[in-house]
């Protein structure tokens, strides 16, 4: 049986959760930094979704690189939080479910789904680590030795995203709820490689 949330409901959702409280783009500068946007995003694995999520704000980030990585920092954070979250009330349905004699997620896929939120929980932490770490550079003459603490957080962050689905793999999973969780961590991932790209060239500017 389906889950009552549908992929169809979470993954707009998801999306609209990064375009919340995104700065006005002023008129004088977004040309330059839409084009900044789009020239940085052109070297990560996902330039069009880079470029989508980055450029509500082009406002803030002008044509800083500093700016821009902290940005993306922030969105791989706000998408790796709410896929947990999202990922928490499919599991608590399937409790409901339970209490109320519905039919219920078999044992494996719960395990799967503990697992892989358990996955998304820690890169949410590294993530977290990583964004508070941007905010000393500047303000500090460390600047490889917080870069490379950075990299390996969002690295570390990465790896726990892309083997959370692991546990979804092979025969008797129930297909709807794998293609959702796959399509909820898939987004996040991407989100994630994009800001470790950017990360990789802010490095590389300032080498």
């Amino acid at each position: 049986m389906k889950p009552s949330i549908s992929s169809k409901t979470l993954f707009p959702v998801l999306i609209l959760l990064l375009f919340i409280n995104t700065p006005l783009i002023s008129s004088s500068s977004s040309s330059s930094s839409s084009q900044f946007i789009k020239t940085s995003c052109s070297s990560t694995l996902y330039p069009k979704l880079c470029i989508i999520t980055l450029s509500p704000h082009s406002s803030l980030i002008q044509t800083s690189p500093k700016l821009l990585t902290q940005s993306a920092l922030n969105l791989s954070l706000s998408t790796a939080k709410s896929t947990s979250i999202l990922m928490s009330r499919l599991l608590l349905h399937n409790n409901n479910n339970n209490n109320n004699n519905k039919k219920k997620l078999k044992a494996r896929e719960v395990a799967a789904m503990n697992d892989c939120l358990e996955e998304i929980t820690d890169s949410v932490d590294e993530l977290r680590r990583s964004v508070g770490e941007m905010g000393k550079i500047g303000n500090s003459k460390d600047f490889k030795f917080i870069v490379s603490d950075i990299q390996t957080w969002v690295s570390a962050a990465l790896t726990d995203e892309t083997s959370c689905t692991d546990g979804f793999e092979g025969k008797g999973m129930d297909g709807n709820l794998k293609k959702e969780v796959q399509r909820l961590v898939r987004t996040v991932a991407r989100m994630t490689s994009n800001a470790l790209a950017l990360i990789n060239r802010f490095a590389n500017l300032n080498a």
